[in-house]
């Protein structure tokens, strides 16, 4: 049976339609569906819980501020055995829309101090911040319990394999200046 995945679901809030003195809030649960299709997008075996609860605050006369808790129990696969690893995620996440960014020119550009600042779109498609922010949190190298990276020796015949050890010209040379200073002593 072929199965497609749905499309991620859009839950665009357009700014102009927001009241410009009160939070906005939001909670988005994603379904079955939703959570497997956000999965999938994200390269990973599955979201077993997901959510996404927060407020819009607007900040002065133009820009507004996203402030939300992301909440997940996802599954990998372990970067060493491939099997499940289920790891859980909060995080805490703010997103500033400002009207007024710098123009970047020139083709050196400098990192802000502030990441979490971004031009104020026209719409905030809640499920794109969701994705990015989850995408952000997840562990890089899943790891299952008791799953270690062996070591792995490859030579022709007849030639000594050459060890991590081996590898490591400096590393006899604490010991022999250790047996050096008892001598001297």
């Amino acid at each position: 049976m072929d199965a497609t995945l749905p499309e991620l679901p859009q839950s665009p809030l357009r700014l102009a339609d927001l009241a410009g003195r009160h939070d906005t809030d939001f909670a988005l649960a994603p379904d079955a569906n939703a959570r497997a299709a956000i999965a999938d997008a994200l390269g990973i075996v599955g979201i077993r819980k997901l959510r996404f609860d927060g407020a819009l605050t607007p900040q002065g006369r133009k820009d507004w501020v996203l402030t939300a808790s992301l909440g997940a129990t996802v599954v990998q696969d372990c970067v060493v055995t491939l099997a499940p690893v289920t790891t859980r995620i909060d995080e805490k996440i703010t997103r500033r829309y400002q009207a007024e960014m710098p123009e970047i020119t020139g083709t050196e550009v400098e990192m802000p101090d502030d990441d979490t600042v971004e031009p104020l779109p026209d719409t905030i498609d809640l499920y794109a911040v969701l994705t990015e922010a989850l995408a952000l949190a997840l562990p890089l190298y899943p790891r299952a319990d008791g799953a270690e990276l062996g070591q792995i020796v490859y030579t022709e015949k007849g030639v000594a394999p050459l060890t991590d050890e081996a590898a490591k010209p400096f590393a006899g040379l604490g010991a022999l200046r250790d047996r050096l200073k008892d001598n001297n002593d």
